[in-house]
């Protein structure tokens, strides 16, 4: 009985911690926490039907250690589809909007384009409709023109775009801007394929850390 009661404090005391913890660690989420339950369960049962219940309470408590992007993911990409625009889950437990090229701004441009407008909407709307998210948006360009230049540049267009989820009632403190200019590409600058896809814009959604 000691063991038991044991065991069920360790639970307890997971679960309370996970809720301090939400959304940091998403890799460490509701699969890890079934595999700790499954261990306590068969402390706590020592047979087949404790380990089903010790996974059950440890994948509720271990959910609580990541943010559930799978709605917020999947009404993103079907309301951005046909632009192009790639929806992906972080290791840090952010979502990643990334939004090529072609949709986001003109050459040398910080106004956004018609066709951007309407993946910004989207976000725009998410972010309205989850009050615990925030978004920091970085721009990225190409190797093309001087570094310097390419640095401010990438700055300008994420301020656009940050300035304009605000514009669209997302509260300023929830949004930051960076420009990461051709620090960081994702493909090769030599080939005019490779440098449409470092010209991008990114926007990461992540649980506001209460």
């Amino acid at each position: 009985m000691k063991l038991k009661l044991v065991s069920l404090s360790i639970v307890a005391a997971l679960a309370a911690g996970c809720a301090t913890e939400q959304g940091t660690h998403t890799a460490v989420g509701t699969g890890a926490g079934a595999a700790v339950g499954a261990g306590l369960g068969n402390l706590i049962g020592g047979n087949t039907k404790g380990t089903v219940i010790g996974a059950a309470v440890g994948a509720a408590a271990g959910g609580a250690l990541g943010y559930n992007w799978n709605a917020i993911r999947g009404k993103l990409s079907r309301d951005t589809a046909g632009t192009g625009t790639q929806i992906t889950e972080q290791p840090d437990g952010s979502l990643k909007v990334n939004i090529p090229s072609q949709v986001t701004f003109d050459t040398d441009s910080a106004t956004i384009k018609p066709s951007f407008r309407s993946v910004l909407d989207q976000v725009a709307q998410t972010l309205s409709q989850h009050q615990d998210v925030n978004a920091t948006v970085i721009g990225h360009t190409d190797s093309t023109g001087n570094p310097t230049y390419n640095m401010q540049l990438s700055q300008r267009r994420a301020q656009s775009v940050a300035g304009y989820l605000g514009d669209r009632g997302v509260a300023r403190n929830r949004l930051s801007a960076e420009g990461r200019g051709q620090s960081q590409p994702i493909a090769d600058n030599a080939t005019e394929a490779g440098r449409a896809q470092n010209r991008r814009v990114e926007i990461f959604l992540k649980p506001i850390q209460g």
